[in-house]
């Protein structure tokens, strides 16, 4: 399960699909080098897998610090020496406001430099506190927990963000560290400059004695050769130490789904809570539609991980504060493809993708991504469809304000019948009434001022 959701942090991060997972393999033959008891194997595991946990949470910041696709400077970021005064400076020259008029790259570029190293500590140690959070939310080993804190140091102390030195930084940490660079490395451009970059980094940014381990199968073609063109997913399960085996029951898949949805809602200042709000909406329609309790369980599930795949949406189009153009609605609009896909991965969610992807679709078929129609759409998620539109509706966006609760019921109503389950929005009445969705709005957001046409657009406000 958690190698599956794995891809959604590939996504967040820029990088091709399956690198957590490669990281993985590549980080517990390293151990298997190391020789380390199973305990710490175990852990190494489960932090390597989960290792951005936290990514989410600085999107938002780069895209405003470059003016640019979160995405790409995160991905670039990953093969750049930063440490290095003139590689950083590079790194930032070339990902500035990309297109942009020379002078607003100007602007732009002398924004990110005035920060200084204090301002890129304080962004990197967002992710790595928040992710560090999250594995310990997830009941993960206090190992794992601090591998994932201390992810960005490197042996010379000139990591990120506490500048740990030597063996400050945990023994698992130092192994996480090489193994997601070798890893971006090695898919970026081949086995002899992965290990180029580890002996030519060897004493600053790596421990010495990881390095060997990670020299010692070099020569190892089967393993560089599966690592390239196997599922690497299917290889997962078969390093796992057996003896520590660790087994989702339904506390602890409710308990991964609320992760995942702080990750998700991390993505965005706007959407902070969009996730939650879903699930809660979804419940309260479910009871009061009279389900069984398994089921109200499932459709919160659906509803926490529905918009997985906005976590591969660049953060200039999620916090764009007008009205999108045709190009970045279409670039939206491919979100829920990316959570049929990312949930199609994990088996004990597998079951959830098709109702999680669908809750932009509408009965009258103008929905997307596919354009389902009433026969399509099971209640369930119908259920979904009607709770991602009212929390959407109450929430603010870049573009506007939130809506009083009457006025999104007004709007709704409106649909009813055409767009959503007359049963659902009768259902949502009732929850309403009885208070069961009270919540407070939000303020206003200045920035509708600037798209006043978009205030109550409910098209865009998912």
């Amino acid at each position: 399960m958690l190698a599956g959701l794995s891809y959604a942090l590939d996504l967040t991060e820029g990088q091709r699909e399956g690198h957590a997972v490669r990281s993985c393999l590549v980080g517990m033959r390293i151990a298997r080098e190391l020789r380390l008891p199973s305990e710490q194997q175990s852990a190494l595991f489960y932090a390597l897998l989960m290792k951005d946990l936290g990514c989410s949470s600085n999107a938002a910041r780069f895209a405003v610090l470059f003016g640019a696709d979160d995405h790409r400077v995160k991905a670039d970021l990953k093969t750049t020496d930063w440490p290095r005064a003139l590689d950083a400076f590079r790194f930032v020259a070339r990902n500035v406001a990309p297109g942009q008029f020379w002078l607003t790259r100007a602007f732009q570029l002398l924004g990110v430099l005035t920060r200084g190293p204090e301002g890129a500590r304080e962004v990197v140690r967002t992710r790595c506190e928040r992710g560090a959070d999250i594995a310990r939310m997830l009941g993960f080993h206090d190992d794992t927990v601090q591998a994932i804190r201390a992810l960005d140091e490197h042996w010379d102390g000139a990591g990120q963000p506490y500048a740990l030195r030597g063996d400050q930084i945990p023994l698992l940490a130092r192994i996480l560290g090489l193994a997601q660079t070798a890893e971006v490395f090695f898919t970026s451009y081949g086995v002899e400059p992965a290990y180029d970059m580890a002996v030519a980094r060897k004493g600053s940014w790596f421990d010495p004695a990881i390095v060997d381990a990670f020299l010692a199968f070099r020569t190892d073609s089967e393993f560089w050769r599966a690592l390239a063109e196997d599922d690497a997913q299917a290889h997962v399960t078969q390093i796992e130490p057996a003896d520590r085996i660790l087994v989702a029951d339904d506390d602890r898949l409710d308990r991964v789904a609320e992760a995942f949805a702080l990750v998700i809602d991390a993505k965005s200042p706007w959407t902070f809570q969009h996730s939650r709000g879903v699930a809660a909406t979804s419940v309260a329609l479910a009871e009061v539609m009279g389900y069984p309790d398994e089921q109200v369980r499932e459709i919160r599930r659906a509803a926490l991980l529905h918009d997985i795949g906005k976590l591969g949406v660049s953060s200039l189009i999620l916090d764009k504060p007008a009205a999108l153009t045709d190009g970045e609605f279409q670039v939206m609009r491919r979100h829920p493809v990316a959570t049929r896909e990312i949930l199609m991965r994990t088996g004990c969610f597998r079951h959830l993708a098709s109702a999680a992807a669908s809750h932009h679709e509408r009965l009258d078929g103008s929905g997307y991504d596919l354009g389902l129609q009433r026969s399509e759409l099971p209640m369930l998620t119908r259920v979904l469809c009607t709770a991602d539109m009212c929390d959407a509706l109450r929430a603010s966006r870049p573009y506007r304000p939130s809506m009083p609760l009457e006025r999104v019921m007004e709007v709704m109503r409106r649909e009813a019948g055409n767009a959503i389950d007359p049963t659902c929005f009768e259902a949502l009445q009732i929850a309403v009434h009885d208070e069961t969705l009270d919540r407070q709005s939000a303020s206003e957001v200045p920035a509708v001022r600037l798209v006043s046409a978009l205030a109550e657009d409910y098209r865009q406000a998912a």
